[in-house]
């Protein structure tokens, strides 16, 4: 069966709304945590409900107005089908933010991993960003914005990163999708912009990561809803632009 849970008591149409993807933890639990205490109502993308009920509780408890989405980005089905049991009470969606991601290829050597691995990595962090923008297309309105969650790693300006290939090739192509997004999407004045969270403490990121999930979760919100919506098209990293 499938399952999406929302609160009970139903949307206010007023306030402003926020899907974010992978939002059952780490940056994307903490950017629906501060959108949530800007006045967002959120909606927590997870592919587990346990794990999406736990945030949801955490939110909630934190004075925050949340509804769990149960989606599996790397299914274009899983997608059709969260964006299918949106309430009718959200007509729009005013930030949409790409963060669900995997790394399963740290100091693996490019030659060494099987071709399942970058399949997997490639449409769970990149073609996945296309899929949801695709699908949610008709929420997106002039003023709306969408944020996709990249890496330094994904950049080619001084090199490339070596330490996990599949990872780097996919958010390199994330960047060239959130280019592509941001030129068809120009004319309804809708900015679509990539963001380097930089080295953060999550399950992904390690203990031993330099920064903390509030400091990467700093820029997207601040692309959510402060940045200029004629920034588009560009890639950044504590809230300036870095070279792709």
């Amino acid at each position: 069966m499938w399952l999406v849970s929302f609160l009970h008591h139903p949307i206010p149409a007023i306030m402003k709304h926020a899907y974010i993807t992978g939002a059952n933890k780490g940056i994307g639990l903490e950017i629906a945590r501060q959108l949530g205490h800007k006045g967002y109502h959120v909606f927590i993308g997870s592919r587990s409900e346990t794990r999406g009920q736990l945030a949801l509780r955490q939110l909630e408890s934190d004075g925050i107005e949340a509804s769990l989405s149960i989606i599996d980005v790397s299914v274009p089905d899983s997608i059709r089908k969260a964006f299918e049991a949106l309430p009718s009470s959200c007509g729009q969606l005013d930030v949409l933010i790409n963060n669900a991601g995997i790394l399963h290829d740290r100091n693996r050597n490019i030659f060494d991993m099987p071709e399942s691995l970058f399949a997997e990595t490639i449409q769970t962090n990149a073609l996945s960003a296309l899929h949801t923008v695709r699908i949610f297309k008709s929420l997106l309105k002039q003023g709306s914005r969408v944020i996709n969650i990249s890496s330094g790693g994904g950049a080619i300006t001084e090199g490339v990163s070596t330490w996990a290939p599949a990872y780097c090739i996919s958010k390199t192509t994330m960047n060239a999708i959130t280019l592509q997004l941001a030129s068809a999407l120009a004319g309804q004045e809708i900015p679509v912009n990539a963001v380097c969270p930089g080295w953060v403490r999550t399950d992904m990121g390690g203990n031993s990561a330099s920064r903390s999930v509030s400091e990467g979760a700093d820029t997207p919100v601040w692309l959510a809803t402060e940045a200029s919506a004629q920034l588009t098209g560009k890639f950044f990293r504590d809230r300036t632009e870095i070279p792709w």
